[in-house]
């Protein structure tokens, strides 16, 4: 039961990130986005015109179902934000030490910009191995609710597998 359940929320934030980078590619990066996924699809929250989201989710689906499976992994992730966190903090408290003095503030300094630096390529693993799974046999969009004067739009999704 867990499993399904975690396996449609990273299925959903594949299809999230692959129309988000559909959307980016048709009309530019000017967008103002954020998505979330969900068990049962996505939402979409920014001033986007729903028939561009339905040609974009349809678009990402189809490439995704053909293997393009690059389109689930993406820089502007929260993932990669998360993982610059975690990096950071770890490294912070490594170079600190247990009795953190000033004279380890400069160790610390490069520890965490060390980490920050390899927070993207580290985000971009977590995400294809994590946090999104491209194999969306069997996964269709079911509909489209736009909401809140069109700044949320949840694409619902559906799964035969």
């Amino acid at each position: 039961m867990i499993d399904e359940v975690v396996n449609a929320i990273r299925r959903n934030h594949a299809l999230e990130h692959a129309t988000v980078t559909v959307m980016l590619a048709r009309t530019g990066a000017d967008l103002r986005l954020v998505g979330r996924a969900v068990v049962d699809g996505f939402y979409v929250y920014g001033r986007v015109p729903t028939d561009l989201l339905r040609e974009c989710a349809l678009e990402a689906l189809a490439r995704l179902q053909r293997g393009d499976t690059g389109l689930a992994v993406t820089p502007l992730c929260g993932t990669n934000i998360a993982v610059g966190g975690v990096l950071g903090g770890v490294a912070a408290a490594l170079a600190l030490g247990r009795r953190p003095t000033l004279p380890n503030l400069p160790n610390a300094c490069s520890a965490v910009s060390l980490s920050l630096m390899a927070a993207q390529p580290v985000g971009r693993w977590v995400q294809r191995h994590l946090t999104t799974r491209a194999d969306l046999a069997g996964v269709e969009i079911a509909g489209i609710r736009r909401g809140l004067g069109g700044w949320v739009h949840k694409v619902e999704t559906h799964s035969s597998v």
